[in-house]
């Protein structure tokens, strides 16, 4: 048996679990923004191929099947990036617009609150003003 045998089980099991929690989270989100999260969606699939992969691995079971599991979670992770890639870019032009700012689905969350300051007060407009001063 390989020293530290035991130990990476125990690792690759609480990835397994992230990448639950995570598909949990991503499906969640996904139904309030319109499935525009698909990316995390695809990591979080890919997370749980590359865990139950490695897990057989290290049990010795199935090889093939794990090296297949592999495989596609490295095809699974590369259309996750390609899908971020084919995001449309965010509009900065609409800054005098708060609500322009915000997808629909985050406006109406409990608890949100806006910020201490209009929208022609960014973050970087304040930075620049304490220097330049």
């Amino acid at each position: 048996m390989t020293l530290g045998h035991g130990f990476w089980i125990i690792v690759w099991y609480g990835i397994l679990l992230l990448g639950l929690a995570g598909l949990w989270a991503s499906v969640a989100w996904g139904r309030r923004l319109q499935w525009e999260n698909l990316d995390e969606l695809l990591r979080a699939i890919g997370t749980i191929q590359v865990s139950v992969g490695m897990l057989l691995l290290l049990y010795g079971k199935w090889p093939q099947v794990a090296t297949g599991l592999l495989g596609l979670a490295l095809g699974v992770f590369i259309a996750a990036f390609v899908a971020v890639r084919h995001l449309p870019p965010a509009d900065d032009e609409d800054d005098e617009n708060e609500e322009a700012d915000t997808h629909p689905a985050l406006r109406d969350l409990p608890g949100r609150t806006d910020p201490p300051f209009g929208p022609e007060q960014t973050s970087s407009k304040l930075n620049r003003e304490a220097f330049h001063e």
